[in-house]
């Protein structure tokens, strides 16, 4: 059976933090503000794939009351999804996402985010698309306030899972 989920996450840039995007981290002036590292982009991808199996999403499993997650690097929650699909018989197929920034320049960091997020999916490289997008200076985006991501994520799972 193909089943494909949606993810979304948003978090807000602030001082003092670092950046890190897709289990990269970006050099920039600013960070995401989070209980966790904050990085958009694979908790965006971590609830693409916990919906693809109907699954409640990351703060169901990761929630943000739990000091055990305070500042916890986002691969852990990529490599749970990822320990989901396999626990059902299932395989990821792919997934995809698309970074909403203003700044920084995303492109330069893309193969390491897809390389990151696929070593922490147990899925190659190839299979992960990553995408960025500026908002046109519109919005909070726009404004350089904070980050968004949205990702898709397509498994295979037997019949009966």
């Amino acid at each position: 059976m193909q089943r494909v989920g949606i993810g979304y996450d948003v978090h807000q840039l602030v001082e003092g933090r670092k950046l890190v995007l897709g289990c990269v981290e970006i050099p920039h002036t600013k960070g995401l503000d989070g209980h966790s590292d904050a990085d958009a982009l694979s908790h965006a991808i971590t609830d693409a794939v916990l919906g693809a199996l109907g699954e409640s999403d990351i703060g169901h499993f990761f929630p943000n009351t739990d000091p055990r997650w305070k500042g916890a690097p986002s691969h852990v929650f990529l490599a749970e999804a990822g320990r989901q699909v396999v626990a059902r018989g299932g395989r990821i197929v792919n997934v995809d996402a698309t970074l909403m920034a203003e700044r920084p320049k995303i492109a330069p960091h893309i193969a390491s985010m897809k390389e990151r997020v696929g070593a922490a999916l147990g899925i190659p490289a190839k299979r992960v698309g990553i995408k960025a997008t500026t908002n046109e200076t519109l919005g909070f985006i726009g404004r350089q306030e904070g980050i968004a991501a949205m990702a898709v994520a397509s498994i295979e799972l037997p019949e009966e899972a």
